[in-house]
């Protein structure tokens, strides 16, 4: 779906100011960035918006004395990482894999860390960027960056999580506010790797709720002729204080048998509380070359047992936009990827946070109509 009213990118890579990044002048090496997307966002008590943007930043020539180079946190600054070219496979612009060894594994072509930006109301224009509110490494479990923030607000606490990179674990990493911009970290929450948990915006029942994304090389298939297809799928957890989590045990959004563009699927938007239940909006993919085509969709949740669904759509509520990442044709490294990960209400429509191609923070409007 396409054609709404307000629908344009706020910020691009070319907003973002690298002298004043956590990694300025830490190594001889220039660096620029790769893409400034995936924004978290809320609304701040003086009713400005923030989002909170993961921030790739990459080495300009990685390869140099015959080596691909990483950059990596350790104790407290950065140093690059140097791997044979001809142990590695570069593919996919993001990453590359390390050959040689019987698990996969990899090492990033950036590494992130989270920006946080203030928004007019609307979510239209800049106001301020808060270098000095920054969410950098500060660990060795986040060595290779903190990636894509999603913001909940659950009574007077925002809570944010982030996805922490390291070869330790992939993790789940919590940090709270008072006010919504200055965030202090509390610890990890999740050990497994999962990229996407998402704090719903109001209790049930005196938990906290969430939805998570477990990540794994094999998974079970569902009988023949089932309505499911088996693979990623956004499963439930429950708290009773945010930072110990216990899996639910009935499952939550699966991927549908009958559409290929949910081959694969992860959560997007923290849920939020509506009249009519909980609502979540989410990314499905279809395989398409090596990153595949990202599409955003959207469900209604129970407002008691957010595991029954109450309505969805097969159709997507957001696509890749071509024409707004136009101007930006010579940054571009990957094209047909919209992943939302923001979203709040603004009376007769919701204003949506994405991030478009992995390379700049896409905000639209949308009227509560489509979800009726």
């Amino acid at each position: 779906m396409s054609g709404y009213e307000v629908d344009r990118l706020n910020l691009s890579p070319d907003d973002i100011d690298l002298a004043r990044s956590p990694l300025a002048g830490q190594f001889d090496r220039e660096t620029y960035v790769l893409g400034a997307f995936n924004p978290g966002l809320t609304r701040l008590p003086n009713g400005n918006l923030a989002m909170f943007v993961r921030v790739a930043e990459a080495l300009r020539q990685p390869v140099f004395d015959g080596q691909i180079h990483a950059i990596r946190w350790a104790e407290g600054s950065y140093v690059l990482d140097a791997w044979p070219l001809d142990l590695v496979d570069t593919a996919d612009p993001r990453k590359f894999l390390i050959r040689g060894g019987r698990w996969k594994v990899m090492a990033l072509t950036s590494l992130s860390w989270i920006l946080p930006v203030e928004l007019t109301p609307d979510g239209l224009d800049v106001i301020a960027i808060h270098y000095d509110k920054a969410i950098a490494p500060q660990g060795s479990f986040q060595c290779y960056g903190i990636e894509d923030a999603r913001v909940s607000k659950v009574g007077d606490r925002w809570l944010m999580t982030t996805c922490s990179v390291s070869p330790e674990r992939h993790s789940t990493t919590l940090y709270t506010s008072t006010n919504g911009l200055d965030f202090v970290f509390e610890d990890i929450v999740l050990d497994h790797q999962n990229k996407d948990m998402l704090i719903f915006e109001g209790l049930i029942d005196g938990q906290y709720w969430a939805q998570t994304r477990p990540l794994g090389d094999l998974y079970f298939a569902y009988p023949p002729g089932s309505e499911w297809r088996g693979g990623p799928s956004i499963n439930l957890a429950t708290s009773p204080d945010a930072l110990h989590w216990k899996p639910h045990r009935n499952p939550g959004i699966r991927p549908h048998a009958a559409t290929v563009h949910t081959a694969r699927m992860g959560g997007g938007t923290p849920p939020m509380r509506t009249d009519q239940g909980w609502l979540t909006l989410w990314h499905g993919v279809e395989p398409k070359e090596i990153v595949g085509i990202y599409r955003t969709y959207w469900t209604l949740l129970d407002p008691d047992n957010p595991s029954q669904t109450i309505r969805t759509q097969h159709e997507p509520l957001l696509e890749a936009n071509p024409a707004l990442t136009a101007p930006l044709a010579d940054q571009m490294y990957i094209d047909h990827v919209v992943f939302t990960t923001g979203i709040v209400d603004a009376g007769d429509h919701y204003i949506v946070a994405s991030g478009e191609a992995d390379l700049a923070c896409r905000i639209t409007h949308i009227p509560k109509s489509c979800f009726a």
